[in-house]
């Protein structure tokens, strides 16, 4: 981030000091492995698959325990944390950035579930990753115990990596109605994947398909995702704070940490270079000279540092209410889907501009800013972080109106 900006900015005011030097402790080990994953960053891409060089650091340093239950060996921190963590990763790569940041959020999806399925998970093995689709894209029949499922969900971020899938399925009665839209926790070893995710960006994430053919999955390993959103959850330990924060938000900020790092690796590059680079077909020696260099960068590390704020703020809120126990009501989960896809514009701005202050040369395969740019174009459009849609959402919320448009607010 800006030199100017504190770390400690948009912070909930409640954060204890513990809490502080925890999150300082995670970012500082993440920021100790940029460099490897920058270096792995191209064959990353290349294999379609985050190498499992930085897998292997990143659970090293702890950072798959992020997200987890203290129960089972987590740390169990708040989701400022979360963002830092996931910025400083996506400072070295993307593809690692955002596969990790899928496989930490469904770890906290796993802490909503009974305490009986979370010990399916993390019982007999702590270090169980999950990956996970929320689309219901899959058929179901309720049968004694539970139900069976088939189906199939794309695109799962993490599934190479991961022990087991949180997936949606439509929830069916013994008549066969869908009565639910369930979330299912399900063992890898009954899925498969296919191998869909071939991609312009974000192509090392490994976001494949997975697939599941009559599989059983029990009673105990399904939560609502109706009474999800509106802030109900199977989990018993009513008592941590970090399972009490609210479900689409959540789902959608964790979204924006992969995109402040691209933006923020996309900076530091062009501030990096700019004084041993010439504007070709100009009288400028060097880009540090050139007033519309100069211009740029100062309009690119504000907007970096707007996403920042925005971001941190969304986080703070989603904090401040888990840590009071309040479900926040429906404009206040609007405006952190604004914040939100505030976040992902300013990110996404800041880099086509620093692109274009670099110069064409940005393009060439050898630059990691082409990568920088086509990793930031293609997350930015995850549905669930639509700018537009949020706005919608926020806008409509303003003046009262709390339907309409998506469920998932």
């Amino acid at each position: 981030m800006s030199a100017l900006m504190s770390d400690y900015l948009l912070d909930r005011p409640g954060t204890s000091d513990e809490a502080r030097a925890l999150r300082a402790d995670l970012v500082g080990r993440a920021r100790e492995i940029v460099p490897v994953l920058a270096r792995n960053a191209a064959r990353t891409e290349q294999d379609r698959r985050v190498v499992e060089e930085n897998i292997s650091m990143i659970d090293d340093a702890g950072l798959f325990r992020i997200m987890k239950p203290k129960r089972f060996g987590g740390y169990e921190t708040d989701f400022r944390t979360k963002l830092e963590v996931s910025r400083e990763l996506a400072r070295g790569c993307g593809s690692t950035a955002w596969a990790s940041t899928l496989m930490n959020v469904c770890a906290w999806f796993g802490g909503l579930f009974p305490d009986r399925a979370q010990r399916d998970v993390w019982g007999e093995n702590p270090g169980s990753r999950i990956a996970g689709v929320l689309a219901p894209s899959a058929e179901a029949v309720r049968v004694d115990g539970g139900y069976r499922v088939t189906g199939s969900w794309g695109w799962a971020s993490g599934c190479l990596h991961s022990q087991w899938a949180v997936v949606g399925f439509p929830v069916p009665d013994e008549r066969g109605e869908v009565v639910d839209q369930g979330l299912a926790l399900v063992p890898m070893s009954d899925l498969s994947i296919e191998d869909t995710w071939f991609v312009a960006g974000m192509r090392g994430t490994g976001s494949n398909t997975l697939v599941a053919q009559d599989v059983f999955v029990p009673e105990h390993r399904v939560i609502s995702v109706p009474a999800a959103i509106g802030g109900r959850y199977g989990t018993e330990h009513t008592d941590e704070a970090l399972y009490r924060s609210a479900f689409i938000p959540v789902a959608a900020l964790v979204l924006a940490g992969p995109q402040l790092g691209l933006a923020q690796a996309a900076l530091e590059l062009v501030l990096e270079k700019a004084p041993k680079r010439s504007i070709s077909y100009t009288f400028y020696d060097v880009q540090t000279e050139a007033p519309t260099v100069q211009l740029a960068v100062a309009k690119a590390a504000a907007l970096v540092d707007s996403a920042h704020l925005h971001a941190y703020r969304a986080a703070a809120d989603i904090d401040q209410a888990a840590a009071d126990g309040v479900y926040p009501d429906y404009a206040a989960r609007a405006r952190v889907r604004m914040d939100t896809g505030c976040a992902i514009e300013q990110a996404r701005e800041a880099v086509r501009v620093l692109v274009s202050a670099h110069g064409a040369s940005s393009f060439a395969e050898s630059s990691p800013l082409q990568r920088i740019w086509r990793d930031s174009e293609v997350a930015s459009r995850h549905a669930v972080i639509n700018p537009a849609i949020s706005s919608e959402v926020y806008g409509r919320a303003l003046l009262g109106i709390t339907d309409g448009v998506t469920a998932l607010v």
